[in-house]
C-alpha cells in the first residue's frame, strides 16, 4: 500500500484514472516520477488554459513573492487587487461593453455559485431557481442543489431544496421546445412551480457531456428571463476564459447575463480564485453579508493580471481558434469514420467523443485508459461517463496537439475495432 492509499481519503478520484506520481509539468506535458512524459488534454479540468508553469505568468508571481508584498489580505485594498480590477475592466469588460461590479467570493467555483444564488434570491425576494438537466455547478449544498447528477446529489446527505430542473436543449430529448416548455410553466397558474429568482446555466455543459446550447436558444432564454423578471446567471467556471473561443462563452449569442460566475482559469496559473460579476443595480449586499477568508488571494490577482496581458500580447484567441479548427476537423475526418456509432460535440477547445451508442458500457473508460498507457491524459464526462473529453491548454503547440490527437485515434481504433481486426489505415 502506498502513502496515498494509506493516508488519503477514499474520496480521491482523478488519481485512480491517472495513478502515476507526477513530479513536474511544463506547457502541455506532465512528467511522472518514473520519467514517463504525458501529453495533457485535461488541463486541470479547465484550470490550466494557459498551460503548466506558463513562463510569462510564473515570472510575475516570482517577482511578487520576492518583493514581500502581501500574500493574504481578506478584502482589504491592495495594489495587486487594484491592478487586477483595472486590467479586467480595460482588457475584458470595457471592450465588450459590459458594466459589471466584481465580487471576490473565495477559493473555488462553488463559492461564487453560492454567492450568485444567494444574491439572486435577495434581489428578487423569491426562493426558487431554475437549473438544467445535465448541469454541474458545484459540490457545496446550494450549488449541489443546482447540479443534476444523482451520484453527487445523493452524497449531500440532506434534501436539496428550491431548485427545479428544466430540460436542456441538447443532450436530453432532441427536438424538445425547451423555451416553450418553460414559457408554459411560467404562464400556467396550475403548473405547480413558482416563478424563480434566477435561471442558472452553462452555455456548454462540460461535465454534463459536452452539450452545446445554440446561440439562438441562448438569445431566446435571455428574452424569456426579461419577459418574466428573472435573473440570468451564466456559469463560466469551466467554459470561460477563452475555452469556448471568446473570453466568455456567452459572447457568441450576443447576450448579457445578469450575473456571471468565473473560476478555474481566471487566476491564470491554477491558483484558487473565483469571481462573481454582477450588474451594478444588483449590488445590494450589506458589508460582509457574504464573505470568506480566502477571497483576497493576492497571488491569484497577480496571476490573473498576467494571464490577461499574456492573452492580449500573444494573440491567444486567434491562435486558439486555429487549434480548435484543427481539433474539430480531426475528429470529423479521423475519429468518426472509425465507428459509425460515435458522435462528437464541442466548441472551441473543448470537445467530446460520445460512445454511448456502442454496446460496451465500459468503452469510454477503456479508451481513456489506453490513451493513458500511450502517454495522453484525457478525462470522461456525461451520463454514465460515456463521453471522452478533450480539453488541451489553449497554448499547446500544434505539434503536440497533433501528437495527442494521433494517440487518441490509435486508442479509439484499438478499442472500437472487433478483436483481431485493425482499421485499414493501421494495417
Amino acid at each position: 500500500m502506498n502513502t496515498f492509499e494509506a493516508l488519503e481519503s477514499n474520496v480521491r478520484s482523478y488519481c485512480r484514472s491517472f495513478p502515476d506520481v507526477f513530479v513536474r509539468a511544463k506547457g502541455s506535458v506532465m512528467y511522472a516520477q518514473s520519467g514517463k512524459a504525458y501529453l495533457d488534454f485535461f488541463a486541470g479540468a479547465g484550470a490550466l488554459n494557459y498551460g503548466h508553469n506558463n513562463e510569462f505568468i510564473k515570472r510575475r508571481l516570482i517577482d511578487y513573492l520576492e518583493s514581500d508584498q502581501l500574500s493574504h489580505a481578506l478584502d482589504m485594498y491592495t495594489l495587486a487587487k487594484d491592478t487586477f480590477l483595472q486590467t479586467l475592466s480595460d482588457k475584458i469588460l470595457k471592450p465588450r461593453g459590459l458594466e459589471y461590479k466584481v465580487q471576490f467570493c473565495g477559493p473555488t467555483g462553488t463559492n461564487a455559485v453560492e454567492a450568485a444564488l444567494k444574491l439572486a434570491r435577495k434581489v428578487k425576494g423569491r426562493t426558487g431557481i431554475f437549473a438544467f438537466i445535465g448541469a454541474f455547478h458545484g459540490m457545496s449544498l446550494g450549488s449541489l442543489a443546482a447540479t443534476s447528477s444523482l451520484y453527487h446529489r445523493e452524497a449531500g446527505g440532506v434534501p436539496l431544496h428550491d431548485v427545479t430542473f428544466m430540460p436542456y436543449p441538447a443532450g436530453f430529448i432532441d427536438g424538445l421546445d425547451t423555451i416553450g416548455y418553460m414559457e408554459a410553466i411560467l404562464t400556467d397558474d396550475h403548473a405547480g412551480i413558482a416563478k424563480p429568482a434566477a435561471i442558472i446555466l452553462e452555455t456548454i455543459q462540460a461535465e454534463g457531456g459536452l452539450n452545446v446550447a445554440s446561440a439562438e436558444w441562448l438569445r431566446q432564454l435571455r428574452e424569456l428571463c426579461d419577459r418574466h423578471d428573472i435573473l440570468l446567471i451564466c456559469d463560466e467556471i469551466q467554459v470561460g476564459c477563452g475555452r469556448a473561443g471568446a473570453f466568455f462563452s456567452f459572447e457568441r449569442a450576443g447576450i448579457v447575463p445578469d450575473l456571471v460566475v468565473l473560476s478555474k482559469s481566471i487566476s491564470g496559473y491554477g491558483l484558487p480564485m473565483s469571481l462573481l460579476l454582477l450588474k451594478p443595480q444588483l449590488d445590494i449586499w450589506e458589508p460582509a453579508e457574504h464573505n470568506g477568508t480566502f477571497r483576497g488571494n493576492q497571488l491569484a490577482f497577480v496571476g490573473a493580471t498576467a494571464a490577461l496581458e499574456f492573452r492580449e500580447q500573444t494573440g491567444l484567441e486567434l491562435a486558439a481558434a486555429h487549434k480548435a479548427q484543427f481539433v474539430e476537423q480531426f475528429l470529423r475526418e479521423q475519429i468518426l469514420p472509425i465507428d459509425p456509432r460515435l458522435t462528437i460535440r464541442g466548441i472551441g477547445l473543448i470537445w467530446g467523443i460520445d460512445v454511448s451508442a456502442c454496446e460496451d458500457e465500459h468503452l469510454s473508460k477503456t479508451i481513456a485508459s489506453r490513451c493513458y498507457e500511450l502517454g495522453l491524459i484525457v478525462e470522461r464526462a456525461g451520463r454514465r461517463d460515456a463521453v471522452v473529453k478533450l480539453m488541451p491548454a489553449l497554448t499547446i503547440p500544434m505539434e503536440e496537439l497533433a501528437q495527442g490527437c494521433a494517440i487518441l485515434k490509435q486508442a479509439v481504433t484499438e478499442c472500437c475495432a472487433p478483436a483481431g481486426v485493425l482499421q485499414p489505415e493501421l494495417v
